[in-house]
């Protein structure tokens, strides 16, 4: 049994210069259809308030979900996912688009690589979502501008709660973030916590899905481009501020995981980045995909 609300909008062009452009809204309770395999042309938060099931990510590997926690579905990335039978998930979603999202990719608030991401909480999210709820009511005059802003609280508000970020739920993943910006190596973190390597790995295996140096440097690279974008410090500075000495060495690294040189990064933010997005919203019996349907 299950119990489900969504709405899709056609917003106009204009709508879309408004940086992030609300595509659809919906609350689901219950012992909820599995959704995909399927692939879509727009990007999709779906916040896990409650209950568990599981992910199967384009690499073949299922994950498991437990609430609180973001499962990112973002364009042309097959997915697959479901609620376990018998319990079932309390879900929200927000579909969105528009030429902001490569701004939001680059500065580490949209994921594209880390499909599930554990949550701290999701009150933040759920207060977004009611926003967009509230701003759908039929003959809304504000509809595409009142959840257009929502999108963008959405957003900032999955980043504040993302369990890399302290406080939070997990120990050991919050002592690392907390130490994530000291030059320590990942045996140092260990030893701060009395572990060892290998317990450190497991540990950050389970809770975050990656391993200890992905963790820190994932971490450091999110603050680094906040830096970039939104301060002059100077490259070396930035470099400090985030943990390492050597500003070549860190260069380097940004240029290899990010995909342009820490200069051009912070070039990049003044300009407009251009994005792609869908006209063809359907009955809202029928959520928007690319490929052919294979489930509900």
């Amino acid at each position: 049994m299950y119990h489900t609300w969504m709405r899709y909008f056609t917003p106009g062009p204009v709508h879309h210069r408004l940086g992030l452009a609300c595509l659809g809204v919906g609350l689901q309770h219950g012992e909820l259809p599995t959704v995909g395999p399927r692939t879509l042309d727009h990007h999709v938060a779906v916040v896990i308030t409650a209950g568990t099931g599981w992910l199967r990510t384009p690499d073949g590997r299922t994950r498991t979900v437990t609430a609180p926690a973001l499962i990112w579905l973002t364009p042309g990335t097959p997915h697959h996912y479901g609620a376990d039978p018998g319990t079932g998930w309390d879900e929200s979603f927000v579909d969105f688009t528009g030429p902001a999202v490569a701004a939001y990719t680059e500065l580490g608030y949209i994921e594209p690589h880390r499909p599930l991401v554990p949550l701290t909480d999701t009150a933040g999210a759920r207060a977004a979502v009611s926003r967009i709820v509230r701003a759908a009511r039929r003959g809304n005059p504000h509809l595409e501008v009142e959840t257009s802003a929502a999108v963008h609280e959405l957003l900032i508000a999955l980043r504040r709660a993302r369990a890399d970020t302290p406080p939070g739920t997990d120990p050991v993943l919050a002592a690392l973030a907390r130490d994530a910006f000291l030059p320590l190596s990942v045996a140092q973190h260990a030893a701060r916590h009395g572990m060892t390597p290998t317990e450190l790995r497991t540990a950050v295996r389970r809770g975050a899905g990656c391993s200890p140096k992905d963790y820190l440097l994932h971490i450091r690279l999110g603050r680094a481009k906040e830096l970039l974008a939104a301060t002059e410090l100077p490259i070396a500075a930035v470099a400090r501020r985030v943990g390492y000495d050597d500003p070549a060495y860190f260069s380097r690294l940004f240029a290899r995981r990010v995909g342009t040189a820490p200069v051009r990064f912070r070039r990049r933010q003044g300009r407009t980045v251009p994005g792609g997005w869908s006209d063809r919203i359907p009955d809202p019996e029928h959520p928007p995909v690319i490929g052919p349907r294979t489930s509900a």
